[in-house]
């Protein structure tokens, strides 16, 4: 079973269409509402992307990091989920000075579960993965943005930088993680 965090992203109701239209069994709560006992009954994590800095959110999607890290769980990171991740073990994060918006081409660079050829992908972020800790690898990369998609290790544990929900070639990345 899979749990949708809702970290408050306008893009996760996309998110949410997608996986029930795909009959992928789901259940979506936000940090707040979040029982951290709970996380022992899922197998998988998507974490949303975010709209606003909370101290609180962060401090409980790390938790939801470290657990999926010690029980050999999988994870899917998308934008904001994806930054956490890197923070969470390690990496620093950077302000864009203009935010990225669009469709952006992402050049996979390492074999891995998700995506083996190049993508097409929406973005909209206004911050990004400034550097990686030792653990996570970069495995896609665009003119933009060298971490668009981060993997820790060779363990179904990733990041995007972009919003996979709301592109063809992102959804078939997210159906893929959820089929690991």
């Amino acid at each position: 079973m899979l749990l949708l965090i809702d970290n408050g992203s306008i893009y996760t109701k996309n998110l949410s269409s997608f996986l029930y239209e795909k009959n992928i069994s789901f259940k979506k709560t936000t940090p707040i509402t979040l029982d951290l006992k709970s996380l022992y009954g899922y197998n998988s994590f998507i974490l949303s992307g975010r709209r606003k800095n909370e101290k609180k959110t962060n401090e409980i999607n790390s938790k939801i990091i470290k657990h999926v890290i010690q029980n050999n769980k999988k994870l899917l990171g998308i934008c904001y989920g994806a930054e956490i991740l890197a923070l969470t073990l390690g990496g620093t994060i950077r302000k864009l000075d203009f935010p990225h918006k669009g469709i952006e081409k992402i050049s996979i660079q390492r074999k891995n579960y998700l995506f083996n050829d190049d993508l097409q992908v929406f973005e909209s972020h206004g911050f990004e993965i400034s550097k990686l800790p030792n653990i996570l690898l970069a495995i896609g990369k665009s003119k933009k943005c060298k971490f668009e998609i981060i993997q820790y290790g060779d363990k179904p544990i990733f990041g995007t930088q972009f919003h996979p929900e709301l592109s063809y070639d992102g959804q078939n990345l997210i159906q893929k993680f959820c089929n690991i």
